[in-house]
């Protein structure tokens, strides 16, 4: 038999049809309605047979049916029309970013993620964190912010979910073809460029890969290159895949390897942003650069790294943070210490706390302690995450470790609806250049009752659709008989209240909870006049057996006789069925653990196309619900931290008020209809859920807020410290130092009881504090003297409040004067106390040094 030789013949696209392929080059397509259009009018089934690709249906598209369309005046002349709108906005002069002349951003933002969520059609992502940083890089691109990014390019993505007939989650490994993505090789001195790392003394090499995304570019790292042995080619396989081993080759690949990519290509960051701690690793790196090419000692190296690095932690839970033991570290970085001028406990203790010098190396506390701006991605995962990371900054009260926060959002034009954006651009004009702005969108309050309620109902009735089809296909996979395949026809109904839980299945967000009670469920969904239905669907990590078993227990719920028809499973959650949900339910129901939930966004989507939420009052739903626009499930708990929480009892109390809550508010405002037609008071709801929500939880104000508070003074910190051959790096790391030294000798000697002679003061007074500090030989500049006060409870100050005790009078022999007053602005019991702290004026954080004299 002779041999057989393949070969591929793409189509040749006719000339009007060529801006096609300018178009599919960049992911502005993903969030641009009438691209996407485009591509379903070209071939409607190939759109959904290529999972939405348009580069893969240009590749295989019939020529014949490419010609048909190209001499369709209409196509052509909505070509046209897409095509100029996608020049206006690369060319566009006017932006945010280009307004901010005096942004120290001179340079971009280098911004790296283990993961990146754009579309079903490039999955390189596996949940919210992914799509957190594809919604990140949409906003930078709309607000022109110089910005680029880097992550892996895994040729398995993540995985495909398959539910068998016993309920269980199958993963399907997936098999990316690289050239059927709308990715290029980034090249240099005109070949590929590599860019290459140590592992256990060999070169490993990763190719470099390059994806527009608006006005910003993503490089994608990848090791399955001929240049690796096997084992290094399936660094970059899977996402989140492996051992303990393949997590460390993974990151040092994106860490080190991604910062050399940047420099290879002549990029010279003004701030690295480490979105999680998987690319910790870039830090050293960058002081290894530092050491050895601009002869500064590994201190100063570190005081200007850390100057110009952000980073963002997610996980609100210690087990969520990637750390490794102390031999795996020596395997991998054993020659990195000498390299810097350091032994190696001194190299490991950057991934530890003082307190617990025989824990593993904690990749989170590696960021921290390079970072000098750190933020959580909620005001509660804010206070949560001081709580959680206070060893690191040890001794300095938890409402001052230096993490700050910054309320996660969604881009907004991806997620909302088409039908959604054309009713906003009728009733209350341009939404998109208003999106921020809160007052606008009280407009929604002139949407006519008919309009708003026939466009939701319109996404409903397509979701319903959309669910059976999808249905239908898994039971022809599994066999099913026809009747039952027959049965998907006749799930849901477009009339019914509809609520939807889609999210990754980790136990913590509790996908049975509605379960907890199926008696009361089975009443709730059995009432003939005021019926419920639920719609589920999301993916548990595949070494998740907890989260599988809540998947399987949904599942097989939902196939009995008197549910099948009122709760449905919907197999493959991505971005495709997240987008269908969010635009579709009435309701979405949110019930994690708190405060584990570190801010969430899927319930974001849910406003701007008209949908409620019920959700714990866990991550950003603290924020966003204000009595008026959803509902909160249980009660908020005074401190998330308290370690005699029970999660048994909290389940009892959740499960309680979500059923209560159903029963005695939602289900009844739903069918209210006065009219007989339209349920005004959910639409009241509707409408203020679209006011509160869209202008404030989206990720244009989220990277406003990075680009204010952190990158731009990280980007202004690190120029200061790195100017004239870095001396303010080396004069604040030699400062340091020699802080540490003297600091035993400080002390405070007395301090005056304002009191002694009074039994209270009256609001509106002040008290005079006066306080002996011994110095020695430190000058009186370098520290700052500080009443802190508030109230006082069981011999410990609440509430606390700080102010400065300026007026500094020197006695002698090293002793100071210092006095200050106290304002009395409100009645009640309270206390202070008087501390010294190191002060610098090059200092980025006021507790850098972690040093803190309380007078005793």
């Amino acid at each position: 038999m002779q041999p057989l030789f393949t070969y591929n013949v793409v189509p040749k696209l006719p000339d009007t049809l060529e801006p096609l392929r300018e178009i599919v080059y960049n992911l502005w397509w993903t969030w641009e309605p009438a691209a996407r259009k485009l591509f379903r009018h070209l071939d409607p089934d190939l759109w959904h047979r290529t999972n939405h690709n348009p580069l893969r249906m240009l590749q295989l598209s019939r020529q014949a049916r490419l010609h048909e369309i190209a001499a369709d005046d209409d196509f052509v002349r909505e070509l046209k029309v897409v095509h100029q709108k996608y020049k206006d906005y690369m060319a566009r002069k006017d932006t945010w970013g280009k307004m901010r002349t005096e942004s120290p951003l001179k340079n971009p933002v280098a911004y790296f993620s283990a993961e990146f969520g754009f579309h079903e059609s490039f999955p390189n992502y596996s949940g919210g964190l992914g799509i957190l940083s594809g919604d990140h890089c949409k906003s930078a691109s709309d607000l022109d912010l110089n910005f680029c990014a880097v992550t892996l390019l895994y040729r398995h993505g993540y995985f495909r979910q398959q539910v068998n007939k016993d309920g269980m989650q199958e993963s399907v490994a997936l098999n990316q073809n690289f050239h059927h993505l709308p990715i290029t090789e980034v090249r240099k001195d005109d070949k590929p460029l590599l860019v290459s790392v140590d592992l256990l003394g060999r070169q490993v090499f990763a190719k470099v890969w390059r994806l527009a995304v608006g006005r910003i570019n993503l490089y994608l790292l990848d090791t399955d290159i001929p240049e690796n042995n096997a084992d290094d080619r399936l660094i970059t396989a899977q996402l989140y895949g492996g051992d303990l081993e393949m997590r460390i080759r993974q990151e040092i690949v994106l860490g080190i390897g991604g910062a050399r990519a940047l420099r290879e290509m002549g990029i010279t960051p003004s701030a690295y942003h480490m979105n999680e701690g998987h690319a910790a690793f870039l830090s050293l790196e960058l002081i290894q650069r530092q050491v050895q090419e601009a002869k500064l000692d590994v201190y100063a190296a570190l005081q200007l790294v850390a100057a110009g690095n952000v980073f963002t932690t997610h996980t609100p839970v210690p087990a969520g943070n990637d750390a490794f033991p102390r031999e795996l570290m020596r395997m991998y970085f054993g020659k990195y210490p000498e390299s810097v001028g350091i032994d190696f406990d001194a190299f490991f203790a950057f991934g530890q706390t003082s307190r617990n010098p025989a824990d593993a190396f904690s990749m989170t506390i590696l960021a921290l302690r390079t970072s000098r701006h750190a933020n959580g991605v909620s005001e509660l995962h804010g206070a949560v995450s001081r709580g959680l990371w206070e060893d690191v900054w040890a001794g300095v009260p938890r409402d001052e470790v230096p993490i700050t926060h910054i309320t996660n959002g969604i881009h907004t034009k991806t997620w909302m609806a088409p039908e959604f954006s054309a009713l906003y651009e009728k009733h209350l004009g341009d939404w998109e250049e208003n999106l921020l702005d809160e007052d606008f969108w009280r407009g929604v309050i002139d949407i006519p009752d008919e309009a708003l309620w026939e466009t939701h109902q319109q996404l409903k009735a397509r979701l319903i659709e959309f669910v059976r089809q999808r249905v239908r296909v898994q039971r022809e996979r599994l066999g099913e008989s026809p009747e039952n395949i027959r049965k998907a026809n006749r799930l849901l109904d477009p009339e019914i209240l509809t609520v939807g839980f889609a999210r990754r299945f980790a136990t913590y967000k509790r996908g049975n909870l509605l379960f907890s009670d199926i008696e009361r469920l089975r009443r709730i969904l059995g009432n003939a006049n005021q019926p419920v239905q639920f719609i589920f669907a999301g993916k548990a990590h595949p070494k998740d057996d907890g989260g599988k078993r809540f998947i399987q227990e949904v599942y097989k719920i939902s196939r009995e006789h008197e549910f099948e028809n009122r709760i449905v499973f919907v197999e493959d959650y991505d971005t495709y069925i997240a987008r269908r949900l969010t635009q579709g339910v009435d309701l979405w129901l949110n019930n994690p653990i708190r405060p584990l939930e570190a801010s969430g966004t899927s319930g974001m989507k849910l406003p701007p196309n008209g949908g409620l939420n019920l959700s714990v009052l866990d991550g950003w739903w603290c924020e966003g619900y204000n009595g008026k626009n959803g509902w909160a499930i249980g009660a908020e708990i005074t401190d998330p931290l308290d370690p005699n929480l029970k999660i048994d009892f909290q389940n009892e109390v959740d499960s309680a008020s979500l059923f209560h809550t159903l029963e005695t508010q939602i289900i009844p405002l739903y069918y209210a209809k006065p009219d007989g037609r339209l349920p005004i008071a959910w639409l009241q709801l509707m409408r203020e859920s679209i006011r509160s929500v869209t202008p404030v939880f989206n990720t244009h104000r989220m990277v406003k807020e990075y680009t204010e508070k952190l990158y731009e003074p990280a980007a202004s910190k690190k120029v200061e410290l790195a100017a004239g051959k870095a001396a303010k790096a080396t004069e604040i790391s030699q400062w340091k130092s020699h802080i540490r030294k003297v600091w035993p000798q400080i002390h405070i000697k007395e301090v005056e009881n304002p009191m002694a002679d009074s039994v209270s003061v009256l609001v509106g007074d002040s008290l005079e504090v006066r306080a002996r500090v011994h110095l020695g030989e430190l000058d009186p500049k370098f520290v700052r003297v500080q009443a802190y006060f508030g109230e006082a409870n069981d011999s410990q100050i609440s509430k606390a409040t700080i102010t400065d005790l300026n007026d500094c009078e020197k006695i002698g022999n090293g002793d100071y004067l210092y006095r200050g007053t106290i304002p009395a602005s409100e009645s009640g019991a309270y206390g202070f106390s008087v501390r010294v702290i190191p002060s610098h004026p090059i200092l980025a954080q006021a507790h850098e040094l972690r040093l803190i004299t309380w007078a005793r």
